[in-house]
């Protein structure tokens, strides 16, 4: 049985960014949507990668007193790998409970 290190590597790039956001924001909801075949042969995506376009909502109460610019800065750096790794680009709502009505 392999241990969570060993997995890491085999999980796509949308688990790793869930598994991201999720712990470190405690997220009551989280959706993430890989919409990368929207971009194929765009000139920025090489090789015809996949896994580069991503739209990501998500609900979390570390959002409250937070800025949208200071809430989309917390995801970004918490995808800092993802984006150094082939993660092109990033669509991101960031909503407090309370915004979302949760």
């Amino acid at each position: 049985m392999m241990g969570s290190r060993g997995t890491s590597a085999v999980l796509s790039r949308a688990a790793r960014m869930r598994q991201k956001l999720q712990s470190s924001l405690e997220a009551s909801a989280l959706d993430i949507e890989d919409v990368s075949y929207q971009h194929a042969g765009h000139a920025a995506v090489k090789d015809n990668a996949n896994e580069t376009h991503f739209n990501i909502k998500v609900i979390s109460p570390k959002f409250e007193g937070q800025s949208l610019v200071k809430r989309h800065r917390m995801v970004y750096d918490l995808l800092t790998d993802e984006l150094n790794s082939g993660l092109h680009a990033i669509s991101i709502v960031a909503k407090t409970p309370t915004e979302s009505g949760s």
